[in-house]
C-alpha cells in the first residue's frame, strides 16, 4: 500500500488557521504518518494530536513556530493509540505549560467533555465523543471552516479499524450530521490527506460497512470451504455436522478479502470478527464451539444455538 500512496510534505499550510505536520511514521496502518494540525492564526496556537516521538517531528514543530512567530497553549489527543500520544512527553519539553486535553485523561492530563469548545484566535473547535475507533475517541468540529477533523475513524486512504463496529456505526452517523450542509465541508484525518467532500467520505464509509455485514451474511448463506484435504468433512453426528458446516472467522476472511494480499487477512479478521459480534446481539448469526475453534453460522440454521461440541 506504500507504494501507492499520495506524497504529502513534511509541513503543509492547508488554510491560512492549519497547518499539518507529519508525525515521521509512516508504516502500512499510520499510512504517510500520523496528521498533527497546528490549529489558529495568532501568537498562541492549539495543537491536536502529537505523532509518535519520533525527533523529526519535534523538530519540524519547532520551526513551525519559529517561522509563525507563535506558540503551543494546548494540545488536544484525538485518542489514546501511541502514534497519536507518543509526542507528549517532547511537547511538554518543550513548552512545558501546555495543558494537554484528552476524553478519559491520563496523568496529568485534562478531560474533555463531549460538546466542549476550545477557543483560540482564528479558531474554534467543539469536541465531539465518536467512540468506535477507540473508546475514548473524538473528533472535532472547525466551525468556521465547516470542517471536521476526524482522528481515526475517517482516513484519507482507505478505511479505519475499530474496537467496536455498534458504537462506530452510531459515530460515523453523528459525524455526517456535523457537516453543516450548505457546502462539502473538508475532512482533515488523522492519516492521509485532506479529504474535500468530508460529508460524502463519512457516507462513503457508512455504505462500505453496510456491504461488509452483507458480504459476511451472504457468505454465511454459501457452502463452507472444503478442508485441507480437499473436502468437506462431513459427519455423522448432528452437532458436528452443524460445525462442519458453520465457517471460522479466517475462512470468512480468506473468502471475503481473496483479492488482499495475506500479510493483511490477520487486520482483516478483526473487522470480520466485530461484525459477527454486532450480528450476534442483534440475534442474526449464532456460534458454534468445535473443540477449541468457534464456528458462525446464521442464526436458525440447524445447530445454530452457541454448544460445545
Amino acid at each position: 500500500m506504500a507504494n501507492q500512496l499520495t506524497s504529502l510534505p513534511e509541513i503543509e499550510r492547508l488554510s491560512p488557521g492549519c497547518i499539518r505536520i507529519l508525525g515521521g511514521n509512516p508504516g502500512k496502518f499510520t499510512l504517510q504518518g500520523t496528521n498533527t494540525y497546528l490549529i489558529g492564526t495568532g501568537p498562541t496556537r492549539l495543537l491536536i494530536d502529537t505523532g509518535e516521538g519520533k525527533p523529526s517531528w519535534i523538530a519540524a514543530l519547532k520551526r513551525v513556530l519559529d517561522e509563525e512567530r507563535a506558540s503551543i497553549t494546548s494540545a488536544i489527543i484525538t485518542h489514546w493509540h501511541h502514534d497519536h500520544t507518543g509526542g507528549v512527553a517532547d511537547l511538554l519539553k518543550s513548552w512545558p505549560e501546555t495543558k494537554v486535553y484528552k476524553h478519559q485523561p491520563g496523568p496529568g492530563q485534562l478531560d474533555i467533555k463531549d460538546g466542549q469548545t476550545f477557543q483560540i484566535p482564528g479558531a474554534s473547535l467543539i469536541a465531539v465523543h465518536t467512540p468506535g475507533h477507540t473508546a475514548d475517541h473524538m473528533v472535532l468540529v472547525w466551525a468556521e471552516e465547516d470542517a471536521l477533523f476526524t482522528g481515526d475513524n475517517v482516513l484519507g486512504h482507505g478505511t479505519a479499524v475499530f474496537e467496536d463496529l455498534g458504537a462506530y456505526m452510531s459515530s460515523l452517523e453523528k459525524m455526517k450530521r456535523l457537516f453543516k450542509g450548505t457546502g462539502t465541508g473538508a475532512a482533515y484525518p488523522g492519516h492521509g490527506p485532506v479529504i474535500p467532500d468530508g460529508p460524502g467520505k463519512v457516507a462513503e464509509y457508512i455504505r462500505h460497512r453496510g456491504q461488509r455485514e452483507e458480504q459476511v451474511v451472504q457468505t454465511l448463506r454459501s457452502p463452507r470451504p472444503e478442508n485441507d484435504e480437499g473436502k468437506a468433512e462431513i459427519k455423522a453426528q448432528s452437532g458436528k455436522a452443524s460445525a462442519s458446516a458453520a465457517w471460522t472467522v479466517m475462512e470468512l476472511v480468506r473468502s471475503i478479502y481473496r483479492d488482499v494480499p495475506e500479510s493483511l487477512h490477520p487486520a482483516a479478521a478483526g473487522g470480520v470478527m466485530q461484525i459477527l459480534q454486532k450480528l450476534q446481539r442483534e440475534g442474526k448469526v449464532s456460534v458454534v464451539v468445535d473443540g477449541e475453534e468457534e464456528r458462525w453460522r446464521l442464526a436458525g440454521s440447524p445447530g445454530a444455538n452457541r454448544s460445545a461440541l
